[in-house]
This record gives structure tokens, sequence and C-alpha cells, in this order.
């Protein structure tokens, strides 16, 4: 298998001689004035061009910039034709196709597959100006523009479509997205080592079809290779080992680097640092090359057993350290998916998110809002990834289980960059998180260990004694930044993921004392057991060990505060009756809860499975013995599980009313506080005519339908919002 190479050690492509643009170019007004005659690459993205590192777009563009490349930028394009794909003219290398930061149906469908008119990620928050599946359609448009131009697909949407899926808005398995998208081939996750490897690669003049052996990339062949075993995994039985692997992690620094294959186009590669920790795969010969065949698309499409035996293999092969090729039929041709990317180090990391961005939207929108520019524009992402392995979540599908972390120096260097930067600043950095804000340098306590282990979370169901919960790196982070010049508050606004939390009580305490807006967004998600199991999540043990520590820190430091919990309704294993205890138990804690969230079956994850198949793939599937989980489906039951989060909303009321009868708990209607709601609709509520046509009773006059909440009103808003358009683990 190819070497993995340090990400910035090879020599820079011979266009490096044009320097750094100030923007990358999305015209060719903005390519003259850089000198340029052609672009290498063509970016095609979904979202609006934001010259920030929390914008896909930027980081691979600006990556691949420093290592010499012409690349250009089609942000948003008409796709009505393939006029405006052929702006910048014909890419020397290839097109670079992703939706942007977030799935293009999930951006424009709500959970209950409504239409969305806004789009955070569009100037003006103007909804409709990017085609569902973006992918399929950039792609097709690209094709359309230059027939023989090489495309590479990406992004998340990309990534969770890499095999056959379920597909929520179709209701139905569709195919690996190589197929319908006809891309040369797809890289899936955090794609900076595999991108960078194929440019240099295809400027060889390498075809990307024909790139076999890169991490992290899926492509189709028309058969399987010689001189690879194979274990066949298409029924329903357990994989298990197949050969055992070497470690991934073992770096021999002779081995270093290496030339390019054009490392003649170029000056030569500066040295690298001697304290760079480089993480690199050794190559797999002999028991090595080995793969795993699933059952094949036409198998899953119509079984879901299989569907869900498929799922768990994938699940089970995503730990970079040990996990196996995969294979999977799709008519007489093979998706054949390599293993995911190796992480990056600190030192690469701390290099990608300081790469000469100008943490602006482009000139060219002038002074448009860009709403998912302004909530990020003050904040900064330490880490990425998760090993909480929510089953709901496409985080750890997408960005991995193995957290990669930042150094402090470069944090800091990025919270002066935005002090002295960024236009609007205040002295308040609004967030100093990631997918999950207090997993900033956790990983496995040793290599070893972490190179054999299958487990899908490394916190469920208990926490890995394995796992390093010391959040003092965290800790020490959050007291130097807020003691920066110019620095008045640094503010966490990412998730959190409490059960490790309460490991630390000393990160507890500074965050409750110094890092709280007021309001503190965790997320049990569920209160009853059923639902938590399959969701992957902890019991409200560690919510109620959490909230005593919050109230006590908060009063030790003289400050009201709010502990504000996130709950998901409809999931797979969830029952009528679990949220009637949901709701019950919000209504005994005085919660209103004004922002919900049924829960949305987005492609690959753990949860999908379930909603599609109705058997739970986290574990091993039985044929012949299979046991089916209850699956909240149908436009009216979804909408009543809904309804049970806000009980309080007199729209509500009557859904709510009916499954209580129904349910046999009519003991809860009625219009003191123990009741649940109220027998009756409120006198100036539009559906009390409607209810008075049908002969049912109304208030008498002067009686007060009262709401409680244990929380103040808010000024101006509800309950906070979550940060970006996906649920955090």
């Amino acid at each position: 298998m190819h070497v993995a190479q340090p990400l910035f050690s090879r020599p820079p492509y011979w266009a490096e001689c044009f320097g750094t643009a100030p923007f990358l170019p999305m015209s060719r007004a903005e390519m003259d004035e850089l000198g340029w005659d052609s672009c290498d690459i063509i970016i095609v993205c979904g979202d609006a061009y934001v010259d920030h590192p929390s914008f896909g777009m930027a980081v691979i563009g600006r990556l691949l910039e420093r290592q010499g490349f012409r690349v250009g930028i089609i942000a948003q394009p008409d796709w009505s034709s393939a006029e405006a794909f052929q702006a910048l003219g014909k890419p020397n290398l290839f097109f670079a196709v992703s939706a942007g930061n977030m799935d293009s149906m999930i951006n424009r469908y709500t959970a209950d597959r409504k239409v969305r008119h806004d789009d955070a990620y569009t100037p003006h928050n103007e909804g409709g100006k990017r085609p569902d599946r973006a992918v399929l359609v950039y792609t097709q448009r690209c094709r359309e523009a230059y027939k023989d131009s090489q495309v590479l697909i990406g992004g998340i949407e990309a990534s969770l479509r890499r095999i056959a899926h379920y597909d929520y808005w179709s209701d139905k398995v569709r195919r690996s997205v190589l197929l319908d998208s006809k891309a040369d081939l797809l890289v899936y996750g955090n794609a900076e080592r595999a991108v960078v490897d194929i440019a240099h690669r295809a400027a060889c003049g390498e075809a990307l079809k024909d790139m076999a052996d890169i991490r992290g990339t899926a492509r189709l062949i028309n058969a399987l290779p010689e001189g690879w075993k194979g274990r066949d995994s298409s029924r329903i039985d357990k994989p298990g080992k197949v050969d055992p692997l070497p470690n991934p992690y073992a770096y021999d620094a002779g081995e270093a680097g290496g030339d390019s294959p054009c490392a003649g186009q170029g000056k030569e590669a500066a040295p690298k640092p001697a304290e760079t920790k480089v993480v690199r795969i050794s190559p797999v010969i002999g028991s090595g090359r080995t793969y795993i065949l699933l059952p094949a698309y036409e198998q899953v499409k119509s079984d879901p057993v299989l569907y869900a035996h498929t799922s768990r293999v994938l699940h089970l092969e995503t730990n970079p350290a040990n996990a196996h090729t995969l294979v999977q039929p799709h008519g007489d041709r093979y998706v054949w998916l390599t293993p995911p990317p190796l992480p990056l180090s600190t030192e690469e990391l701390d290099s990608v998110f300081e790469l000469p961005y100008q943490r602006v939207p482009h000139p060219a929108y002038g002074e448009a809002r860009i709403p998912a520019y302004e909530m990020i524009r003050f904040s900064v992402n330490i880490m990425r990834g998760c090993f909480g392995g929510c089953s709901f979540c496409s985080i750890t599908e997408h960005e991995g289980r193995v957290i990669q972390s930042r150094s402090e120096d470069s944090i800091v260097r990025e919270v002066e960059k935005i002090r002295d930067m960024t236009p609007g600043f205040t002295g308040t950095i609004s967030d100093l998180g990631g997918p999950t804000a207090n997993m900033y340098q956790l990983n496995c306590k040793s290599e070893e260990i972490h190179a054999s282990c299958r487990r899908l979370s490394c916190v469920y169901p208990s926490i890995c004694k394995n796992l390093v919960t010391d959040q003092s790196p965290t800790t020490r982070l959050y007291r130097r930044t807020r003691k920066l010049p110019g620095i008045k508050r640094v503010l966490v606004a990412s998730g959190l993921r409490y059960d490790l939390a309460v490991k630390d009580p000393e990160y507890v305490e500074e965050l409750v004392s110094h890092h709280v807006g007021g309001y503190l967004k965790i997320a049990p998600e569920h209160t009853e057991d059923g639902p938590l199991t399959r969701m992957m999540k902890p019991g409200m043990g560690s919510y109620y060990e959490f909230k005593r520590m919050f109230e006590r820190f908060s009063e030790r430091a003289g400050k009201q505060q709010f502990l504000i919990p996130y709950f998901i309704s409809a999931h797979p294993g969830t029952t009528d009756e679990d949220m009637l205890n949901l709701a019950l138990w919000l209504r005994n804690n005085g919660f209103r809860a004004d922002q919900v969230q049924n829960f949305y079956p987005s492609p690959m994850a753990s949860a999908t499975a379930m909603y599609h198949t109705g058997k739970d793939p986290l574990h091993r599937i039985d044929a012949k013995a299979p046991s089916d989980i209850p699956v909240p489906k149908g436009a009216r039951q979804r909408r009543l599980h809904k309804a049970f989060l806000r009980y309080h909303d007199p729209d509500n009321w009557p859904l709510l009313r009916d499954a209580l009868k129904r349910m046999g708990r009519e003991d809860l209607i009625g219009y003191s506080k123990q009741h649940l709601v109220p027998p009756t609709q409120p006198a100036n509520h539009p559906s009390a005519k409607r209810e008075a046509r049908q002969g049912r009773a109304q208030p008498r006059k002067g009686q007060v339908l009262t709401q409680h909440t244990g929380l103040p009103p808010r000024k101006g808003a509800g309950a906070p919002k979550r940060r970006g358009g996906r649920r955090q683990g």
C-alpha cells in the first residue's frame, strides 16, 4: 500500500511562483490580476466562499495553494446549465466538487421533509441557491462543461454516501454516489492528506480513477485485484479478525518525507522540523493485503437484515489503525473503499489552520450578511473528531473517532488574529471548542491498545478505562486565552460531553466560573433507557451529577446561570410511553422547550439503519432470531413525539389529548400543574371555534390556562441555538 507522506513534505508544484492570492479567484478578471492563464484545480461548492478555516472549500483551497497549485473557486453556481461551470475555464488537473459544509438535502429540507426557505451558508440567508443532491448535479454540469475533465468528489455529502445507503427523502436505498455521479474518485472524511496526494499524482499524469492506494478514498473497479485476500461478509456472519495488521502509527524517521514523484517540477522541499510528530501508515504487504466483501447493493436494497449487517460491518471498520479495505458490488462493478484517512499530527493540523486565510467572505458579496459566517467569525476550532459514537450523529462517520488537537500556541495565535483582523470584534470570543468542547487532547492512553480497539464508542456503555479523561490541557487553554490583552471574555458554546466533564471537577469549575454566557447547553437527548441505549448516550445519572456541580460552582462564582438540556424526539427505539415520560420530566423540572428536533435520518448513521430496518446494528445481527425495535414512522407519530416535547404549546394540545386518551392516561388532562395538558383550547386560539363546533367544552369566563417554567424569560430570544446545521453527540 502507498506510504502516506507528511502533509507538507512534498516539493511544491511549479506554479508556486505565482505566490499567494489575496482571495482564491472566483472570476477570470481575478485570474488575470494574478497573472494566471488557467487554474490547475477548480473547487465547485454549494456554499458561499468565505476564506476562513471553518469552511471546507477555503481549507482545501489554501492547502492546495500552499502545495504550489493554482486553485479557483466556483461557489453556488447556477446549475441550470453548464455555462457557470465554464467561468474559470477548464482545470488543468481536475474539478473538486462538494455540496458544502452541510449535506444539501439536510440543508434544504426539515426532518418533516418540508422545504426550508433559508440557507445560512448563502448571502442574505437566501434559500434555493443549491440543488438537491448537489454533488450529483454539480458533477454532471462539470462533465457537460468539459467532457474530458476529471472530477473528484468530497465533503460530507459524498462522504456519507460512499456506499449503498438509505435515502430518507426518497425512502429507498440508493447506490453509492460514485455510480450516480460518475465521478472519477471520492474522498471521505477530513481529506487534507488524500487531496494533497491526489493533486501531486495527478500533476504527474496519473488518472484519478487509477489511484488505488490512497487512504480515505473510494473508486469503482471492474474486477477484484489479484494478490489480495478477501473475507466474504456478504451474508449474516461476524467478520472477526481477517489478518493482523502492522501498527500504522509506527514511524521510522529515516523514511520520512521522501521525494515527490514530481520532485523535479518545483523547488526543494523545506526540511521537516525535528519536533514534528508525523502520523503515517507503514506499507502493508503479504497478509496485510486483505479486504472484506460486503453484501451487494442489490442485496441491501431489498433485504433490511443485510442492510443492518452492512451498517454494522462498516462502523466496525472505522479505526484507522486496524480498518480493512471494504468492497461492495454494484451490478458487475465494485466500490473499492480504502481504510479511513490517518489523523493529522498536531503540527500538521496547526499548519492547516494557520494558512493565509483572510477570515472574511469574498469581496464579491459586498455587505451581504452570511449567517454561517456571522456565527463563527469570533470562534476558534481547537480540535476535530469525536469518540462519543452517538448513533444519530454524522460527526464520527465523517471526521472519525480519533481526536486531533491543535497546539495551545496555535490556538492563541488564532485568537490574536481574530482580535486584530476580524471586523466588528468587541473583545468576546464566542466559542472555543469543536465537535465536542471538552475532548481536546483526549485520546487512548496507549497507541498499542488503540491499534487493536474496535469499540464503537470510548464513552458508552461506560467510559473506557484506557481513555485519558484529564481535561487539564483544556483548563489551561481557557485560562491562557482569557488573559490575553484585548480579550474580555472567552465563551464555550460547543456541545459538551458532561459524562466526561464530571471526571474533572477543576475543569467544570473553570468552565462554569468564567466561560458560560448565562446559559450552557448540554444534550441528554432523552430520559428513558430504551431510546438512550439506541442512541449510545449515558443515563440521566451523569446529567444530575453535572447539574449539581454546575449549580454549586455557579453559586460559588456568584452567578445566576442556567443549564439548557436538549432532546431528540422520534428516535428509533422510542415508544409513545417513552415520550410521555420525557414530557412529564420536562414538566416536573420546569422546562419549556422552545427549540426541539425530530430525529433526522442522515445517510450512513447507525440510527438511520435502525430507522430503515427496525434492526439494531450496534449489536450482532442474527437473521434466525431477528428482534425488531420500535421505530416511530409516519407523519402523525413523528408529529406526536415532537408534540410531547412541546407539551406547553396550545397547537399541540388536541393531538396530545387524543394520544393520552388512547394510552389510558386521561388523568394527565386537566387544569392544574399536576396535569400535562388542559381539556380545552384557549378561548382566543384558532382551534377553539372548531372544538366548539364539535361540542367540546370551552374554559369558563375568566379562567386562565397557565404555562410554568423554572427559567426566567430570555430577552429577545428563546433557548440558545445549536451551532451549525448538525446535531452534536
